[in-house]
């Protein structure tokens, strides 16, 4: 990771000041100068919003039910690497915040010298998640805009009495002749097809 680590901005979330302060000191220690700190569990999703930190560090002793699920808001709404540290947990805990997408989950607490190598494997694993997410929606974008295109050709092929090829071909030359995407033609199409029922 390099240089590149020192510049992240990371946000401590810790309602205990004590730990908190070992926290900061390990994040600066380890050569992260830039430490932001909530205390309060109030309206945190959108004061992390607001922060936009690079990386989220929560720390919790004995996390309860309602502290963990808002935890998992943030982790679901914030989409950043996020780092929970927790003294102990149950293994349906663990279940529960990875599927909430924390990057890594710690348990037995914190120790200043693991705060570096936590923060670094946070950030990794959240940018290969990261990664299979957004390979996962153009995925899906790209199905769905097949789906357009092939609905706008058979349109065009019921009424017009267009062969497949021709029905392609004219979408392909429309969409150069605008410098649109395809599926915008294709969308157009059958817009004016649905407008004509």
């Amino acid at each position: 990771m390099g240089h590149a680590g020192r510049d992240l901005n990371i946000l401590v979330i810790d309602d205990n000041a004590d730990r908190a302060a070992i926290l900061e000191q390990g994040l600066v220690e380890a050569g992260y100068a830039r430490v932001m700190t909530i205390r309060s569990m109030a309206n945190l999703t959108q004061r992390v919003q607001a922060l936009a930190p690079d990386v989220v560090i929560i720390d919790l002793a004995n996390p309860d039910r309602d502290t963990l699920e808002s935890m998992f808001q943030v982790s679901r709404e914030v989409r950043r690497p996020i780092a929970m540290f927790v003294d102990q947990s149950d293994s349906a805990s663990i279940t529960a915040s990875i599927e909430a997408g924390v990057s890594a989950y710690v348990v037995d607490g914190l120790k200043k010298e693991r705060v570096r190598p936590i923060v670094e494997m946070a950030v990794g694993r959240f940018a290969a998640f990261d990664k299979l997410r957004r390979e996962r929606d153009e995925a899906v974008s790209q199905l769905a805009e097949r789906k357009v295109i092939e609905k706008a050709k058979g349109l065009l092929m019921q009424k017009r009495g267009m062969a497949e090829n021709d029905a392609h071909a004219a979408l392909r030359q429309a969409a150069m002749r605008q410098n649109r995407k395809m599926v915008e033609i294709a969308q157009s199409v059958i817009t004016a097809f649905e407008m004509e029922l």
